[in-house]
Formats: structure tokens, sequence, C-alpha cells
């Protein structure tokens, strides 16, 4: 018996030099170490063994099995190294100097507006944060000065998941682990995609893009909130533009409004833009309400702040001149080649 697992050893290292695939290698396990491999076999034998012996012909055969399942795995390893190392050898070549053609593709619009408001506010001293999609109950509602039971909650509706947490709604979810990262004072936008469970026509869809935005500081008014919307839209639509506020109600913002903007189509004149009215409703905003700094560790009676919500969608939408929301999440490249985008 000790004769014959000894042999069996011989066999095997003279059968491993000899394989050229994974699935030779296969077959040789099978041969020796499956259900009816020659091993396997010896051991289901070891009641006819010697007393005496057994224990050490047992001891054998196990090793024997061991040393033959390293085996596999080393030469399964250097068939799979082998066979990387000769489709990197015969793979196409591609010549990275060769100059691409400009028209191999684009940015999609909401990523352009995007990019180009990170720029302007990285520019005024704002810090990018990302924000999460799925996101807890407190940080979307409760920390946003919004508790259960709410009638505000009723605006919003939600995607809740089996767990309890839910698709944010709206980029303000992020507000209070911002102002618990960084306290005061602090600048910051935070951009991301936002879920409402909406009737989908032109202007309303269940997934939308928002770039939230807040200042805290000592002695932050309205007047500050003014002047960088101001600035900001000036700079996206090259030009000078004039911006007003409606009071408007939001639960995280006291006194909350409307910015709307004069429109920079018609000057105001009134056109499909701005549907004859003149001037666009942009975003809400307003001045954080004590609760909500409270919440985010931040002393109301020693700062304060201003917070305002963009839609990055229908910022794209009045870029490009898109009449149909549903339009920017359809993937149809072909809406991309008609507003000529680089």
């Amino acid at each position: 018996m000790e004769e014959k697992l000894s042999l069996l050893k011989e066999e095997v290292e003279k059968e491993m030099k000899n394989v050229q695939t994974t699935a030779d290698v296969e077959n040789i396990r099978v041969e020796y170490l499956g259900k009816k491999g020659k091993v396997i076999e010896i051991l289901k034998k070891l009641k006819s063994v010697e007393a005496s012996k057994r224990k050490e012909v047992g001891q054998q055969a196990n090793k024997l099995r061991e040393e033959i399942e390293v085996l596999v795995e080393q030469k399964k390893q250097e068939l799979k190294e082998k066979e990387y190392e000769a489709r990197i050898k015969n793979a196409k070549k591609i010549d990275i100097t060769i100059p691409v053609e400009d028209k191999i593709g684009s940015l999609h619009p909401i990523t352009i507006v995007q990019k180009e408001l990170e720029d302007i506010f990285t520019g005024m001293g704002f810090t990018v944060e990302d924000g999460n999609e799925v996101e807890t109950e407190y940080n979307n509602f409760e920390a946003v000065n919004v508790p259960k039971y709410h009638p505000a909650r009723d605006m919003q509706d939600t995607f809740w998941l089996e767990n309890g947490e839910l698709l944010k709604t709206q980029t303000s979810a992020a507000q209070n682990k911002i102002m618990l990262k960084y306290g005061a004072p602090l600048k910051a936008i935070f951009p991301g995609r936002c879920f409402r469970n909406e009737a989908l026509d032109a202007s309303h869809e269940n997934t939308f893009f928002q770039m939230e935005g807040m200042m805290i500081d000592k002695n932050v008014s309205i007047s500050n909130l003014i002047y960088f919307m101001k600035t900001l839209l000036s700079e996206v639509f090259k030009k000078e533009v004039e911006v007003r506020l409606r009071p408007g109600y939001f639960p995280f913002v006291e006194p909350g409004f409307e910015l709307d903007i004069k429109c920079p189509y018609c000057d105001g004149k009134g056109c499909k833009v701005c549907k004859n009215g003149s001037w666009i409703e942009l975003c809400p905003c307003g001045m954080i309400h004590p609760n909500v700094l409270r919440m985010g560790g931040i002393d109301p009676e020693e700062y304060s702040g201003f917070a305002f919500g963009l839609g990055l969608s229908r910022l794209a939408m009045m870029k490009y001149n898109i009449d149909d929301l549903r339009a920017l999440n359809s993937c149809d490249l072909r809406i991309l080649k008609q507003m000529k985008i680089k």
C-alpha cells in the first residue's frame, strides 16, 4: 500500500508536467481525488491494512491528497497566468498618441451645468460635498425641521425602503451631516440626484438633480444671499441678471423665499421660456432656521446662515432650451446632438 502511494505521487507529478489547459488539470484532480479517484479508493481500503500499519498508511494517503490539491491549485494558477500573458501579447495594439475626432462624445447637459456651478462656487470659497442617495428618515426630514406627522411631508411623495430608509427627496438631506462635520463658519454646496414618486410629464420626473448650498457665519444676512445668487446666475448666463425674492414657505428656513430671475432670453419682455410672465421661478432659499442650526451643533445665537436649492435639471433645460424634462433622462443621444453640446 505504501509503495502504491509513492507510485501514485510520481504519476501525478509526471502528468502535471504535460498538462496544457486548466481543463486537463481538473481531469487529473478528478482522476485522483474524485469520488472514485485513486487516492480516495486507497482511503476506502484502509480497513484491509494491518492494524499496526493502518494509521501510518492513512497519514500517508491524506498527505498525498493534500499534496495533490496543492499541485492542482499551483498548476491552475500557473496556467491562468500564462493564458493572461498570451491574451496581452496577442491583443490588438492601440496607439494612444493618435489624435481622436472632436465629435467622439460629449457630456450630459446636467453634468455640464453642475461642473460650471461647482467652478463658480469654488471660486467664491465654497467646498463641494457629496451626499448619499439612500438616506435616513432623520437626515431627510427631521434634521431639516420636518418632524413626523408634519404636513410638509405631504409635499414630497417619498420612495420608502423596506429597512425604513428612503431615497432622498431633496439635497437638504445632507445639511445636518455637513454642519456636524465642519461646524461654523462654513460655505458648502452639495449636488446630487433626488427621487420622488411623481406622475411623469413635461415638467415632472421621478428622478431629478439638485444642488443645495449653504453659508454659515457671524452676521450673515439676506443681503449676502442675494449677492451670491446674483453673482452665480450672472456667471451661468454670461450676462448681468436681475433677481427678486418672493415670500415662500420651507420648513428649514425662516424667513423663506422663492428666488426669481428676470428672463435672460427676452429681458423681461415675455417669451415661451418665461411663459410671457417676464420672470422665471428658479430656486427656494432663505435664512437657515434656528432649529436646523441647533441640530447641526451650531449656536443660532452666535451664527446665522442662508441656504438655497438649485434645480440642475431646470437650469439645464433653460440653458439648452429643452421643453420636456423627460428628455434629460431618456438616454437619447440625438438630443445631445440637437443641442450641439461639445
